[in-house]
């Protein structure tokens, strides 16, 4: 779709600049430049849950991690 746009001289020179120096149309940059703002936006909706799981196993032997030799020691244990 065509539309017209009055853009800032700076920016429209900046956007042109960097749009070549990508080696993408201006076109191109326009519309990438806009999902990502728009994309940021639909993220900001949503809201950010972190689920922790927990996990049964051993508990990790006890080393001195300053002790090279004993670290390979454990790690060599069957």
């Amino acid at each position: 779709m065509k539309t017209t746009l009055n853009l800032n001289d700076q920016l429209l020179r900046r956007a042109k600049t960097r749009a070549a120096h990508e080696g993408i149309s201006l076109t191109r940059f326009v519309e990438d430049a806009l999902r990502s703002k728009l994309m940021d936006e639909s993220r900001r909706d949503r809201a950010f849950k972190l689920e922790l799981r927990t996990v049964r196993g051993d508990a990790p032997p006890n080393v001195d991690i300053s002790d090279r030799e004993a670290l390979y020691d454990v790690l060599d244990r069957p």
